[in-house]
């Protein structure tokens, strides 16, 4: 089978020789526990699929919560029915809280055709675009979450995840979680896929996705505002750009999601991308963008909006400081035939110092590059109110130093010009005060 036959709108006129399955959590005594409980520090194989086919959508929701006290519900009765606390957390029903960042704690790991190395290994709420851990719904052609309203943007909250990108394999597909989580969590899942009688073509590309966090990038200024005059120097060469993907093989990019955690109360972003392809030089890649907001196509800063292709899963007027953004190039991959590093300033020149974590997706031939991940540790987000990391120390270039001098003295001068056009509208307003004194026409001699 050839890949222009895997896929979607394309598909739905034509008759096709394959046959249709699903992998699910139903609960196969025939009653309504329909969820699997994953234990703490464990592994779990949702699937293991043997065949040639493509797995077509997945469907997950989740919960997870810590018990503070007792509640009301007999725990021998309450495990075996539907988890109805989830329905209505009721007050006095209950005593027990999300733990607010298990969609960090829990990893999803895809393997194909049989390799000892994941193709997939990210976070299950990241995957799904939920960054920090956070769940808001949100609608676009490869992902969507849906939430109810009462748990909109509350950490750790229960919401029902999708993920729509075909994922081909010729032998075999395995997908696990793996619950590095001191607790268990209760995993409910439909995995679609498709048998095919003959193996894919020899042009069939496997999906891949993988995450990353740096907190902080190694900015050189964070305490400057961005779009100031002192942080507009020349950037020609990409250093400590944050990098997202960066892997040798043939296939092309589809996109990506981003969670930034911002050090200041203004603007995370004007940090151009850019990606290298095949043997671009040291410098220039062949694709260099505009701005942060450009490549996720918004403009003027990030809009809360979700579209087929772009669009925002959380939106820091929600949440203050907090932002996820996505960027699917479904239309326009970016394709490579050797290597492809797929690059973004954080800010422009790279000098904010901001909480970063990403997950980029692509295809490409097996096999698979090796993807590490993060300890647990390290995946943890922060929470409004928190401390933010301490800072990495960046060698400073003569054009950065005379930056910080320069926004310093102008801190200066401004200050001063401010100071005295203030107190000009002090003197006037003692002079309008004096002129407020009204004495009314009835009043005593």
């Amino acid at each position: 089978m050839s890949v222009e036959k895997i896929g979607f709108m394309q598909d739905l006129c034509r008759v096709k020789n394959a046959s249709s399955g699903r992998v699910s959590s139903w609960d196969q005594s025939g009653r309504n526990q329909d969820n699997w409980m994953i234990p703490a520090g464990e592994t779990v194989r949702l699937a293991d699929i043997s065949g040639s086919g493509c797995i077509t959508h997945i469907w997950m929701t989740q919960f997870c919560r810590k018990i503070i006290g007792p509640g009301l519900i007999d725990p021998t009765l309450g495990q075996y029915v539907a988890p109805i606390n989830e329905i209505n957390n009721a007050l006095g029903v209950s005593w027990e809280e999300h733990d607010d960042a298990y969609y960090r704690k829990v990893l999803l790991k895809f393997y194909w055709d049989n390799q000892a190395q994941p193709s997939v290994i990210v976070p299950l709420g990241d995957f799904f675009c939920i960054g920090h851990s956070i769940p808001a719904s949100f609608t676009s052609l490869p992902f969507m979450v849906s939430c109810r309203p009462e748990e909109n943007y509350k950490p750790g909250a229960t919401a029902a995840c999708n993920c729509y990108l075909p994922m081909p394999f010729n032998e075999r597909a395995i997908i696990e979680v793996e619950n590095q989580n001191d607790i268990p969590y209760g995993q409910y899942f439909n995995i679609d896929f498709e048998f095919y009688p003959e193996k894919h073509a020899a042009d069939i590309a496997y999906f891949h996705a993988w995450w990353k966090r740096e907190n902080p990038c190694k900015g050189w200024a964070p305490e400057l505002q961005v779009n100031s005059p002192e942080v507009n120097i020349a950037n020609e060469t990409g250093d400590n750009n944050y990098i997202l993907l960066d892997i040798a093989g043939e296939g092309h990019y589809i996109g990506c999601n981003l969670s930034v955690r911002h050090r200041q109360s203004t603007w995370w972003g004007e940090g151009d991308e850019m990606i290298f392809i095949d043997d671009d030089p040291a410098w220039p890649p062949t694709i260099h963008g505009t701005g942060t907001e450009d490549y996720f196509n918004h403009a003027w800063g990030m809009q809360d909006c979700s579209a087929p292709f772009i669009g925002t899963s959380l939106h820091d007027s929600h949440v203050p400081g907090f932002q996820t953004s996505y960027r699917f190039h479904i239309t326009d991959p970016v394709h490579f035939k050797k290597r492809i590093r797929v690059t973004m300033e954080h800010g422009h020149a790279n000098h904010l110092a901001d909480d970063w974590a990403s997950t980029v997706y692509w295809y490409q031939k097996l096999p698979s590059p090796s993807l590490t991940m993060q300890p647990v540790e390290e995946r943890i987000p922060a929470r409004p109110g928190e401390p933010f990391a301490p800072l990495e120390e960046v060698a400073l270039s003569p054009e950065m130093r005379k930056g910080k001098e320069n926004a310093r003295q102008r801190l200066i001068t401004w200050q001063e010009k401010r100071q005295a056009e203030v107190n000009k509208k002090i003197a006037a307003t003692w002079v309008k005060a004096q002129k407020n004194k009204v004495v009314s026409p009835f009043s005593h001699k």
